[in-house]
């Protein structure tokens, strides 16, 4: 991935990039949690864990053929990635199962850091996205179990 090149900053080479690396150069440099790329398509969100990843699949948008950066990458977001047919994903921060997840379906992954696992914001146990998905390998049922456990979140506040 190119971040600096001959003094020339990301941003103003963004044309010349591959969907990954111009959705990773957004993630970086637009604040963005997640940001997904297909030629000249852009979807972006601000909202942390899988939730703009259920919500676009939800709402039906088609994610065929995007390239993805996000700042994290659980087994929960590598399996709505698989739903969404996402061909290539780029983390900030994944753990290894969801490395696994995306490689037997073959969708291309890459990671600045890989741990054993992805924690709840308090880091006393597994994120609860994490925990909705345990018990299923089939990613079409991530959908509906993670949206469930996220309105169930949102509900709480």
């Amino acid at each position: 991935m190119v971040f600096q090149a001959c003094g020339i900053g990301i941003v103003d080479r963004v044309a010349e990039l591959t969907d990954v690396d111009r959705a990773a150069a957004l993630l970086m440099s637009g604040g963005h949690t997640c940001v997904l790329c297909r030629g000249d398509e852009t979807l972006t969100s601000d909202e942390h864990g899988p939730a703009p990843l259920v919500d676009w699949l939800s709402a039906g948008v088609d994610l065929a053929g995007f390239s993805a950066a996000d700042r994290v990458v659980g087994r929960a977001a590598a399996l709505l990635y698989v739903t969404g047919g996402v061909v290539a994903v780029h983390a900030v921060l994944a753990s290894e199962p969801a490395s696994v997840v995306l490689a037997a379906h073959g969708i291309g992954f890459s990671a600045e850091q890989t741990v054993p696992a992805i924690l709840n914001r308090s880091r006393t146990g597994s994120c609860p996205m994490e925990a909705a998905v345990a018990g299923t390998h089939d990613p079409k049922l991530a959908v509906p179990l993670l949206r469930a456990a996220i309105e169930s979140m949102r509900k709480a506040r």
